[in-house]
């Protein structure tokens, strides 16, 4: 069986599957078996901060791209004012002609523009219509239909609402599930709502490839959908994480005065680069052995994963329980 849809067309994907891009988590191998396996595969530019890094892996992809008839790879661009480094890694990118980007949490503007200039894609994260139409008047290519139980920065709506209504107010746009996919049977449900692919993250983090701790994949093996929780102590911004004693320990909210910083005027831009930076610093230890201070990013799909697998067979299974899904409606849809 063959799938055949715009994601695809759009792409040159043989697959219309993203991996997701993933903090502390994408990393080199893991875009290249997405390539090989003829889906596409998106990294944060900020898993690549120190000088040099980012162009060299660009470098390096651009190399193997070749290689990849049916795949291809993009980058994922946070294009709030609060990331330090978003205006120097969309210089590097379109230096090194990124095919696709992905952006999230502000305008994507300059990066539909920039990439236009060579015929690269752009897809923005997007939770509700008001958001996606900014992105559409802008030009964009699609929409990262990001909905409940995603991991990371969570959409507050489902899929089964969130799709229906994207499709039905931009029919010309490609749109992308994004949130507790992990299975071929959630691939096919989504095709079935209007979707022209999937987004699919946390199912890869418990990945050979993935070189983030043990503890970290064991956690997502082990999880259940009622142990990811919301915390906007991370980032500043409501994100999902697993729900473990650190995080318990630590709360899940910011404080009033917190608050009071986020939200004012004069203070929110630069409190909330804060939190990030800091974030983040939290975040990187945490993917370590034997650090206790454990804030793990994940998704709700933690529920449908067992089992620690190399990136080209969690894909192949993927592809395969597509199909066989697909089969099982024919036998029951008469």
């Amino acid at each position: 069986m063959h799938i055949e849809n715009s994601l695809c067309r759009i792409l040159n994907i043989e697959f219309p599957m993203i991996m997701a891009p993933m903090f502390l988590v994408s990393n080199a191998a893991m875009m290249k078996a997405a390539m090989d396996k003829g889906i596409a595969g998106a990294f944060p530019s900020l898993n690549f901060r120190k000088e040099g890094e980012l162009a060299s892996l660009l470098d390096e992809l651009n190399i193997h791209l070749p290689k990849s008839k049916t795949g291809t790879y993009g980058v994922n661009l946070i294009v709030q004012k609060t990331n330090p480094l978003y205006s120097k890694h969309l210089a590097v990118c379109v230096e090194k002609k990124v095919p696709f980007y992905i952006t999230s949490l502000g305008s994507p503007r300059e990066v539909i523009e920039k990439a236009k200039s060579y015929g690269a894609k752009v897809f923005c994260d997007v939770t509700n219509i008001e958001h996606a139409q900014k992105c559409y008047d802008l030009g964009c290519d699609g929409f990262i239909a990001v909905g409940q139980g995603a991991g990371g920065h969570a959409g507050p709506y489902s899929l089964q609402v969130l799709i229906p209504s994207l499709h039905k107010h931009f029919p010309d746009k490609a749109v992308i599930a994004a949130g507790s996919i992990a299975t071929g049977e959630g691939i096919l449900s989504v095709l079935a709502l209007g979707a022209a692919g999937v987004s699919v993250g946390t199912r890869f983090i418990a990945s050979s490839e993935a070189t983030v701790s043990s503890e970290y994949k064991q956690a997502i093996t082990g999880a259940g959908m009622e142990d990811i929780v919301m915390t906007d102590r991370i980032s500043g911004t409501p994100s999902t994480i697993i729900n473990t004693p650190y995080v318990q320990k630590i709360g899940l909210h910011q404080n009033w005065f917190e608050r009071l910083l986020s939200n004012n005027s004069t203070t929110k831009k630069w409190f909330k680069m804060l939190v990030q930076i800091r974030g983040m610093k939290k975040l990187e230890a945490s993917i370590h052995p034997g650090n206790y201070k454990t804030l793990w990013i994940a998704g709700q799909s933690s529920e449908l994963i067992e089992d620690i697998l190399p990136c080209a067979e969690i894909i192949e299974r993927m592809k395969k329980e597509t199909f066989e899904a697909k089969e099982l409606l024919d036998r029951i849809v008469t």
